[in-house]
């Protein structure tokens, strides 16, 4: 007579039937809550390395924004000498460059107050703050002289970058 036993497979039943040990285990599925966990920590510790890495590449794009602005600012008051006849008497009242001015001074400090240009007939000087600090630099300063430097301070009344 044959024992039929619930929930047993066909497959079961015969391996049973014929003597052979059976050793179901469930299969296991998922994770654990702590696996989860670790690989959780472990995306928020990279998250943040990716973080940092980023906010200082935007501090080094900000400061070549300024550099470049003020670079500008070497080429247009060039022209602007050779328009007023050798001299670089309106050099901060042209148009062209108070915007590369105001620019330079929106990419370092986030605003368009923070940058200065002192103009003689013989000279002129620039600077503005950069985003980040690049050594013991926070401002960029350039001049007629051909300057195009960091510097440790703005400009006060200087025509040449100290």
């Amino acid at each position: 007579m044959r024992k039929q036993q619930k929930g047993l497979t066909p497959l079961e039943v015969l391996k049973e039937s014929l003597g052979v040990k059976m050793n179901i285990k469930k299969p296991l599925t998922g994770f654990t809550l702590i696996e989860l966990l670790v690989v959780i920590a472990i995306i928020g510790i990279l998250a943040t390395i990716v973080m940092v890495s980023l906010n200082t590449a935007r501090g080094k794009a900000a400061n070549a924004a300024v550099k470049a602005d003020l670079k500008t600012i070497m080429t247009q008051s060039e022209l602007v000498y050779d328009t007023a006849g050798g001299s670089y008497a309106t050099v901060c009242a042209d148009a062209t460059i108070a915007k590369a001015l105001d620019a330079a001074s929106q990419a370092g400090a986030g605003n368009t107050t923070s940058d200065i240009c002192n103009n003689a007939a013989a000279a002129w000087a620039a600077s503005s703050p950069l985003k980040t600090t690049e050594g013991a630099f926070t401002h960029w300063c350039v001049d007629s002289v051909g300057n195009n430097k960091g510097e440790a301070a703005t400009l006060v009344a200087q025509t040449v970058c100290p």
